[in-house]
């Protein structure tokens, strides 16, 4: 894919290093791959961002710059649930419309290696399970909830970039998303009348209460105190 020579030479490189990147399927990247495609020369690149590394941080700060300011523009809605599912639509469509900054960002997977920005990823699909925590609408703790979304999130995502435009089908992640939600919510969430998930009612009021706590900053314990009762708090909502 050719880059307009009318944009700036920074963003070019940016550009150039995402691209090179997402298709390198872990192979090395050149400094002279980034700057012949980029149209600059080496000096130019060492100008802006000192090395080949630092280019390389600076493409993964972008995307994440970009994909975090789609998260939190997701305004609450006093439904958890609902913006969790805004959350991940979010995510997908962010993949779609940036998919040379997304294969970067969540493709380039190690053996043992999870890369921070999928750690920051999960922490902001938390915050927001948390709410959902706080008001009795989940079966798991938020951080479990959290990993298994973005799991399948990022799952379908790379399964529908993969795919031809004109062959993709968003139905996928309507489906995966919504079979995700059901199960980590309780029934009570889900507008049913009874809570048959497996998950006791003690279990369920602990992960609400553990939320709630942690959100609250609760001064009326002790810092040892409260560290006791949400580590007894995490047994129960994490008992089988």
């Amino acid at each position: 894919m050719g880059i307009d020579d009318q944009t700036p030479a920074k963003a070019r490189l940016l550009h150039a290093a995402a691209e090179l990147l997402a298709s390198s399927e872990g192979a090395p990247v050149s400094t002279r791959q980034i700057t012949k495609l980029a149209g600059v020369t080496a000096p130019t690149l060492y100008h802006h961002f000192g090395d080949k590394e630092g280019l390389f941080d600076a493409v993964v700060a972008v995307g994440f710059e970009e994909y975090v300011a789609g998260e939190r523009g997701v305004i609450p809605s006093g439904e958890p649930l609902e913006d969790v599912r805004r959350m991940w639509d979010h995510h997908v469509q962010f993949g779609l419309t940036q998919p040379h900054l997304y294969l970067v960002m969540f493709g380039n997977i190690r053996p043992e290696s999870r890369p921070t920005i999928v750690a920051d990823a999960e922490a902001l699909m938390e915050g927001m399970l948390n709410r959902a925590a706080a008001a009795g609408q989940l079966n798991v703790p938020p951080h479990e909830a959290a990993r298994s979304i973005l799991a399948a999130n990022v799952g379908v995502t790379l399964m529908l970039i993969a795919e031809p435009v004109e062959e993709r089908n968003l139905e996928l992640s309507t489906m995966t998303r919504d079979s995700m939600i059901f199960a980590i919510s309780t029934e009570e969430a889900r507008g049913a009348a009874s809570d048959t998930s497996g998950k006791s009612s003690v279990v369920v009021a602990a992960i609400a209460l553990n939320a709630a706590l942690q959100a609250s900053h609760s001064d009326q314990l002790s810092s040892s105190e409260l560290k006791l009762f949400l580590e007894w708090l995490h047994r129960i909502s994490t008992s089988p």
